[in-house]
């Protein structure tokens, strides 16, 4: 008897697996834009930075091919895999942060040390999921 693939696995986890399946799924880019993500804070923010609801502090990390990407996660064990030292996240709904995404060329990674990784260019950030 099989055992259901999603028992541990968040409703974002799901469509990033489904978009590694077909890219344009536009149901599990839908859940994905409704998803919370988890949005490591910068070391470097001090407290009141990581507190204000009204700014979320990006944290930026180099790409081998030297471009800046933002790195979120859709769950602690994800984030704890490829940042074990960060100690510290904002629970942020990702249409809401796409929404209000920077036009200059910062990419997006999504769950970075996991089997499905989604990386998003600046513009396909907000065009695939920016939510009103």
């Amino acid at each position: 008897m099989e055992t259901p693939a999603h028992d541990n696995t968040t409703p974002a986890q799901r469509a990033l697996d489904a978009l590694a399946v077909n890219t344009d799924d536009t149901a599990a880019l839908d859940a994905l834009a409704s998803s919370d993500v988890l949005v490591p804070v910068p070391d470097d923010a001090d407290q009141a930075e990581a507190a204000d609801p009204s700014a979320v502090a990006l944290p930026v990390l180099e790409q081998p091919d030297g471009g800046p990407v933002v790195p979120v996660f859709t769950s602690e064990p994800a984030m704890a895999e490829l940042l074990p030292f960060v100690s510290r996240y904002r629970l942020v709904p990702l249409g809401a942060l796409a929404a209000q995404w920077p036009a200059d060329e910062l990419s997006l990674t999504i769950d970075a040390g996991s089997h499905h990784p989604l990386t998003l260019t600046s513009e396909g950030v907000r065009t695939l999921l920016a939510r009103p």
